[in-house]
């Protein structure tokens, strides 16, 4: 039987496949009127868009849309799109730098899109090829260069987001998606000071095994306002969330506690990541660094001499308590994209006095402020360290 005939003798067509998403096929309309770029004290986290934005959309039978990077403005959604009715959203976020060579780059924007496609296989959205997506957020950061701050410490947060746009209140997975990346030029997260105040919260529970903590969903944030609120009430900046009294996440950022050894060497501790907790890019990257102490790279603070170890384990609020009181506990900081790294003065625990951190002269722990200048080299090009950096 011949190919494209049924043995009727009548012609078989075949359904054409829906489009992949292809970066190749992008189109580019620049702003006729370009913003002004704001001055560095005004760049707080998120307040100010950059001139453009790229934008491709998902039909269950034409698959993926051609690519635009077109001026930044509103979408037109159906008022019962599945984004607003069952929370079907997810980001990520990212950031570019400018080098020393005077080209834009991205960190480790790889760690990022295998998350994205994690994330969106939890909540059934259309799929894609994310190695097409990092060429077109390549390409855009391109276009928006001039919005990076070429300062230290500022760079241009970049949110690739993928929201559900199926237009039924049906309760089911979304056949209709919008893909769309914005950047925005921001300066330090903390701009008062980078030691921070936490407040132990074990009755609103951020995650649990089995849920969505281990992946980026838009959903997971808003619960968490609330308890934040009540935090800053308390004179806490952010929130150490707690299942019973295991730790997992301090705000939206991970979590490390740092151990003076009997050797001299020292403990680092960090939650699992066994799906209560968001697998962090910067997690990732601290944990790298601790490993290649003294041998692959030096951390500038801490002696090459002086060993990390590093162990991946559940820990609990009361064995943070226990470590401080025998004056085991050197520091605790948390970790993020926005952040970097930050650490922790104090952690307040219901019905208990605060566990207090040892102070340190620059405000930052001897662990912290090593990956706080090591990361920011790297992600400024002022120094390489394996393939962490893409020029866009």
């Amino acid at each position: 039987m011949a190919n494209g005939s049924a043995g009727n003798g009548y012609a078989v067509h075949a359904e054409p496949k829906p489009a992949p998403l292809d970066a190749s096929k992008v189109t580019v309309t620049l702003a006729e009127t370009l913003k002004e770029v704001p001055p560095p004290e005004d760049l707080v986290f998120g307040k100010h868009m950059s001139d453009h934005m790229m934008v491709s959309t998902y039909h269950p039978v034409t698959g993926w849309s051609d690519p635009e990077i077109k001026p930044y403005g509103p979408f037109m959604l159906d008022p019962v799109s599945s984004c607003f009715q069952y929370s079907t959203n997810l980001f990520e976020g990212m950031k570019a730098y400018i080098g020393v060579d005077g080209k834009p780059r991205l960190f480790r924007p790889e760690l990022n899109m295998k998350r994205m496609e994690r994330s969106l296989g939890r909540v059934a959205l259309p799929s894609f090829d994310t190695n097409e997506l990092l060429k077109l957020i390549q390409k855009l950061v391109h276009v928006e260069s001039r919005w990076i701050p070429n300062l230290n410490g500022y760079s241009l947060y970049v949110r690739p987001t993928l929201i559900g746009t199926r237009a039924s209140l049906g309760v089911a997975a979304s056949d209709h998606a919008l893909l769309y990346v914005v950047c925005s030029p921001t300066g330090p997260y903390f701009r008062t000071s980078r030691m921070l105040s936490l407040m132990a919260v074990s009755e609103h529970v951020r995650s649990w095994p089995g849920g969505t903590g281990g992946y980026k969903l838009s959903g997971n944030y808003a619960p968490t306002f609330m308890p934040q609120k009540e935090a800053a009430k308390k004179g806490y900046d952010q929130v150490l969330w707690l299942i019973g009294e295991t730790i997992t996440e301090a705000g939206a950022m991970n979590f490390f506690v740092v151990l003076q050894r009997e050797d001299g060497d020292l403990d680092v501790y960090t939650p699992p990541t066994d799906g209560t907790i968001l697998p962090g890019v910067t997690r990732d990257t601290v944990i790298a660094l601790m490993k290649a102490h003294g041998s692959k790279t030096n951390l500038p603070e801490i002696p090459s001499t002086q060993k990390i170890h590093i162990y991946e384990e559940s820990i609990t609020v009361s064995q943070v308590a226990q470590w401080a009181s025998e004056g085991r506990l050197l520091e605790a900081f948390t970790v993020g994209t926005a952040v970097v790294v930050a650490s922790v003065g104090r952690i307040g625990v219901e019905g208990k006095e605060d566990i207090q951190l040892p102070q340190h002269e620059s405000s930052m722990g001897p662990v912290a402020l090593s990956l706080f200048e090591k990361i920011t080299s790297i992600q400024e090009g002022r120094e390489q360290y394996e393939d962490w950096s893409l020029v866009c």
